[in-house]
């Protein structure tokens, strides 16, 4: 945590230049930092298998991803991961006070009381709903099942050391939605691309947890990051590795081009230069590798887009 002169907090994982801190007033900092508004990574990442399975769609219809589709998820997006790590915070306040990277955050450090945080979360909640009920009725409540996941994932760091797969069933659910959005419907393609989320999510967030390995170990919260250790190389590898092979898979089912298989060579290579990066690497390393999968997402959601556009 770093304080800038003109008194705000700034957090570890967040950029002290970017726009939305140079723009939000200090009374609505950590309401931001809630949100993680700061930290724009965890929307992309959220967002990434949704837009990829939108245009998996419309490439499945012989045609571009629907675009309203595409901002939807975009809101969506952004409301459903600030709900998500405000619900976090809320039940890993105590944890976060004895991590390094985190016991700055708004509730551990008391800038925001519990109060006031189940009050905004209410609102990012009710934002999300907004976008939920302007999809098809399956998909409506093939998103309102996901809840029971997202419920549960911030306690699984406390009983298991695979927090990061429960995060992945969670936040691939979009592959499922872009889907069905669309067919009101799930197929074989979808499937594979939520199984290639999930692989992909659990080797980006093993890196991700690889910054706060050693105080873990002190507070007692389990991660990938801790149970593969001197391996972590092969088992965030290995996860990527599944994540490629789903993910051509999905797209060959659905007629992938030469543009599709494009954008998956260059998904497939970046997560192949991430694992090149992985082994050693430190808090700075960890989070650049980290926040870097944003752009393999959307390569590959580029390729099929691009395919559907192109025809």
């Amino acid at each position: 945590m770093t304080v800038e002169p003109g008194g705000s907090t700034v957090l570890p994982d967040a950029r002290p230049q970017s726009l939305v801190l140079r723009l939000t007033p200090e009374f609505a900092l950590p309401f931001v930092q809630l949100a993680r508004l700061d930290r724009p990574a965890g929307w992309q990442l959220l967002l990434a298998p949704c837009w990829q399975s939108a245009a998996l769609a419309g490439l499945a219809l012989h045609r571009g991803p629907n675009l309203w589709h595409l901002a939807l998820f975009l809101v969506g997006a952004i409301a459903m991961r600030g709900a998500g790590s405000t619900y976090n915070d809320i039940l890993d306040r105590k944890l976060d006070a004895g991590v390094e990277r985190t016991r700055g955050r708004p509730l551990p450090s008391g800038r925001v009381g519990v109060p006031a945080a189940l009050a905004f979360l209410a609102v990012e909640s009710l934002v999300g709903l907004a976008v939920l009920v302007n999809f098809n009725p399956f998909t409506t409540w093939l998103g309102a099942a996901s809840l029971g996941i997202v419920a549960v994932y911030p306690l699984m760091k406390r009983v298991t050391s695979w927090p990061q797969a429960v995060l992945g069933l969670a936040f691939s659910w979009g592959a499922l939605m872009g889907w069905s959005a669309s067919f009101a419907s799930l197929a074989l393609p979808p499937a594979l691309l939520y199984l290639s989320a999930f692989a992909w999510t659990i080797g980006y967030d093993t890196i991700y947890a690889m910054q706060d390995a050693r105080d873990d170990a002190i507070v007692g919260i389990r991660s990938t990051a801790r149970l593969f250790g001197t391996n972590t190389r092969l088992g965030v590898g290995l996860f990527y590795a599944a994540a490629a092979l789903l993910a051509l898979i999905a797209t060959l089912l659905v007629g992938g081009g030469p543009i599709a298989l494009i954008g998956w060579f260059a998904f497939a290579g970046h997560l192949a230069w991430q694992v090149s990066k992985v082994e050693g690497a430190h808090t700075g390393t960890a989070l650049r590798l980290f926040r870097s999968n944003r752009d393999a997402g959307f390569l590959l959601f580029a390729g099929i887009a691009l395919q559907g556009w192109v025809g």
